[in-house]
């Protein structure tokens, strides 16, 4: 692993050596950046991560001088992998690189890639309201390329984490919009009595008895079949539990359902919420009588 980490060192050396020489009509540049490309190979060989990173943040630069916007887009992005394994901050900032030269280009598809993937970042470290800052960005890129399902997967990570922050009302238009955009298409048609359980989840949060039995009206109009379903007789449970203020009511309800189709972690999360709303109401009017 030294050895590449040394000839690594050799490439670069070479490399800044041509940029500080003479060169004809930017040779110079190119001549550098075949270098700084081999010099990166041999430190990502070393699982050098910050090296490599540093070197395609060198030939990226080399690429701007040559005016070639389309490879210097790819070492930014390049360095921005590199780095993915030890240092958020500069992965973030060379895929934001590598995202801006594209949309500069009009390769707005390789831009919404991009984006998603500084979005997943954010995830990863938990910095949820910049993960929805760049999901949303790579939803407005995937849904202007017509690449639907790519957009739907960024909206529902941002309804996701809008109701993670109690951002309900955010997040319920969301997933009813999926839920609206999937009964015409064959393929995810079969997703929406899913994501009108994830808007009725989010309506129950907001602890208002009148919007969750008006979205339930308003979800059977939308899909006639939905008042069939699991899904929907959880939240018509659920939301005569919140109505009578009935814990025991509720968790009976959400045992039931968790015990033939399993509740994931978020869903656990918000209806727990639910669950300690109607206990706040509970214990009110014992303090009262």
């Amino acid at each position: 692993m030294s050895d590449q980490i040394s000839k690594g060192l050799e490439f670069e050396k070479k490399a800044d050596k041509k940029l500080s020489g003479w060169g004809l009509f930017g040779s110079k540049y190119e001549d550098a950046g075949d270098l700084f490309e081999k010099a990166a190979n041999c430190y990502k060989l070393a699982k050098s991560w910050d090296q490599a990173g540093a070197v395609y943040v060198k030939l990226a630069q080399c690429y701007l001088k040559s005016e070639s916007k389309h490879e210097a887009a790819n070492a930014y992005a390049d360095a921005g992998h590199a780095y993915k394994k030890t240092n958020t901050k500069e992965c973030v900032a060379c895929l934001e690189q590598a995202l801006n030269l594209f949309m500069e280009i009009g390769r707005l598809s390789m831009s919404a890639r991009y984006a998603k993937e500084i979005a997943e970042s954010y995830e990863q470290e938990q910095n949820l309201e910049q993960a929805i800052a760049y999901y949303d960005k790579a939803a407005d890129l995937f849904q202007g390329e017509e690449v639907t399902t790519s957009a739907n997967q960024c909206k529902q990570k941002i309804a996701q984490f809008s109701a993670q922050l109690e951002q309900y009302q955010k997040a319920i238009e969301i997933y009813e919009g999926i839920a609206r955009q999937s009964l015409n298409n064959n393929l995810l048609k079969y997703g929406v009595r899913g994501h009108l359980l994830n808007a009725g989840i989010c309506q129950l949060c907001k602890g208002d008895v009148i919007a969750i039995t008006n979205a339930l009206d308003r979800y059977q109009e939308l899909d006639p079949t939905f008042s069939a379903t699991r899904e929907y007789r959880l939240l018509a449970d659920l939301a005569a539990a919140l109505d009578e203020e009935d814990v025991e009511k509720f968790t009976d309800a959400v045992k039931e359902f968790d015990s033939m189709t399993k509740l994931d972690e978020w869903k656990t999360t918000l209806l727990l919420r639910v669950k300690l709303l109607i206990k706040a109401k509970e214990d009110e009017e014992d303090d009262l009588t």
